[in-house]
């Protein structure tokens, strides 16, 4: 049997998730399934959630990666769930855990797990024109050692092609 894809999707929490963050998010969550692959996410609010609804909803695979340890705190789109109880140094798991990384605006939460990608040399795609801290870092390297450059992609579909492009490359 073959390893399926995990694509981890990150973003804003429920704090700063708008309601286009969210729409983007639940496209995006929906195109992973569609392609077969396997969507990975920190297993709460905002973004995690729509992403893990819309790929359940198109039949795919969820696994939410949560800071609890308790696995009820997790949205109800998680179908497996890791309560890793280690607190937002599950970030690092996250970024370990994927294959490549699609990101839908974010913070301060999601420019760790950005780091955490970068500094293992994940793969990672970003919408372009919805805000929050990664825009700043789209087409472009997190620092002078240019592990990976963050490519810009407009549309959830061009993100789920781009990044299945550049992990098979």
């Amino acid at each position: 049997m073959t390893k399926r894809i995990q694509i981890l999707i990150i973003g804003h929490n429920t704090n700063g998730c708008t309601e286009q963050h969210s729409k983007i998010a639940y496209e995006t969550g929906s195109e992973v399934a569609k392609a077969g692959h396997v969507l990975v996410t920190g297993g709460l609010g905002g973004v995690m959630q729509a992403a893990a609804h819309g790929a359940q909803t198109s039949g795919g695979l969820t696994v939410g990666i949560i800071p609890q340890a308790n696995a009820s705190e997790a949205n109800e789109y998680c179908d497996i769930v890791i309560p890793t109880g280690m607190g937002l140094t599950r970030d690092f798991i996250n970024a370990l855990s994927a294959d490549g990384v699609i990101i839908i605006g974010g913070g301060s939460g999601t420019l760790a797990e950005i780091c955490a990608a970068y500094m293992h040399k994940k793969p990672m795609v970003a919408i372009r024109n919805i805000g929050g801290v990664p825009a700043q870092f789209i087409d472009n390297y997190l620092d002078h050692r240019e592990n990976i450059k963050i490519i810009g992609v407009d549309t959830p579909k061009h993100a789920v092609d781009k990044i299945l492009e550049l992990i098979t490359a």
